[in-house]
């Protein structure tokens, strides 16, 4: 009998017990080391690596969220996951890390190891330009993210896939973290800066139109099973270096809006913005966040570009191919972007799970300046989302937002 039988929450010495029993990814007999280096919320994520320079990623599911222990996961989103990702390869091959194991008893993935790569966040912390990232980040959400469709699949089929990838507990999570208690603070749990409190009640938690938008895109998400999202994507789940990009960490996958990964991403390209004009001085400055403005753009208008296309040549619904459909079902996809951008960037400041791209902000008054910008922003993108049609709407709009924020008393 294994000791690996039965689930239990692993050690790093556990996990070299796993992977030599498990795997066959290292030599017999090699010498194995292990350490844990998640930073996430969710879960446990080791490194196992041997003297040759040989290493690989081993994620392990927990019960509970390493945030709060009141916060409890079914965990099948492992499989989830790794289904997930032989979707992704399948669909857009490269851009996703190879899969060596999924086990469903120990609710462990066994990953490749980027090396070479670093975590966009970090990396976009650091102030490094990636200037191939917006091309690349839209051609996998339009490859990953169109072909699951049911204009493109068959009815019968996407209707099984998304069934099996239906994802309550991780659902749940995104519906209050990021639909519900930014607009409520319900629970108790928004982490909100000390000195804005007094702006955040005024801006937000007593704004009820915003809350009554924000409340019609928390239905939108619970109830548009329209593709299959990565559901979680942002710089944080980016592994990332001058050449390519891996896109990791689905396990809140499931069958929803589109627009929720398209917007998430450009949410998390204004905090680069942001952190960018707290941090930086002078010509480095002007540089950095004029690359983050130009990415911005790009994401959004290549995105449009490369759906276009894509919907020309991959629709299978006889009524999909009317005149017209394709510029219906783009624009509600490009407003559910926009609403989601402004939701990522409220929830990510006032909420729960704060981002560093802020919170490394070390100056009081320019952490104060750069909330405010990116409340006032939120507050535009939830509630004029319509209105959102191209990259430099997003731009206009966040030049507006400081202009506000700096006027504010």
């Amino acid at each position: 009998m294994s000791l690996y039988d039965s689930y239990f929450l692993m050690s790093p010495d556990d996990v070299i017990g796993y992977v030599r029993e498990k795997l066959t990814f290292f030599d017999e007999g090699a010498s194995l080391e292990c350490r844990e280096i998640g930073d996430g919320n969710i879960n446990y994520v080791f490194q196992v690596f041997d003297d040759h320079g040989k290493s690989l990623i081993v994620k392990q599911a927990g019960e509970a969220t390493r945030i709060s222990e009141a916060l409890r996961l079914s965990t099948d989103r492992g499989r989830i996951e790794a289904s997930v990702l032989q979707i992704e390869e399948e669909l857009c091959p490269g851009m996703v890390p190879r899969l060596y194991l999924y086990d469903p008893i120990m609710c462990v993935m066994a990953i490749e190891y980027m090396e070479g790569y670093s975590m966009m966040r970090t990396a976009v912390i650091r102030h490094e330009k990636f200037p191939k990232f917006a091309d690349q980040i839209s051609t996998f959400m339009v490859d990953t993210l169109l072909p699951t469709t049911d204009v493109v699949m068959n009815h019968k089929d996407k209707k099984k896939r998304a069934a099996s990838f239906i994802n309550p507990d991780l659902c749940e999570v995104s519906e209050d973290l990021v639909y519900t208690e930014p607009y409520t603070d319900l629970n108790g749990r928004n982490n909100v800066f000390p000195p804005n409190l007094d702006f955040i009640r005024r801006e937000v938690y007593e704004d009820l139109d915003l809350r009554l938008e924000a409340a019609k895109l928390k239905f939108e998400f619970m109830n548009n099973a329209q593709a299959l999202i990565h559901g979680d994507l942002h710089t944080g789940s980016i592994f990332i270096n001058q050449d390519k990009i891996i896109v990791f960490d689905p396990e809140f996958a499931f069958y929803g809006p589109i627009g929720y990964d398209v917007g998430n991403i450009i949410a998390n390209m204004v905090f680069v913005w942001i952190n960018a004009d707290a941090t930086m001085s002078g010509a480095d400055q002007s540089a950095y966040k004029k690359w983050v403005e130009e990415t911005i753009r790009d994401i959004a208008d290549l995105f449009i570009k490369k759906f276009r296309a894509a919907f020309q040549a991959k629709v299978t619904d006889p009524l999909a191919q009317t005149p017209g459909f394709l510029d219906w079902y783009l624009d509600s996809i490009l407003a559910d972007t926009a609403g989601v951008c402004g939701l990522e960037l409220m929830r990510r400041t006032v909420g729960m799970a704060n981002v560093k791209d802020i919170t490394t902000i070390e100056a009081p008054d320019k952490r104060l300046r750069a909330e405010r910008i990116v409340v006032m922003l939120a507050k535009n993108c939830i509630k004029a989302r319509t209105a959102f049609k191209s990259g430099g709407d997003y731009l206009e709009a966040l030049f507006r937002a400081v202009e506000t924020a700096d006027s504010y008393n």
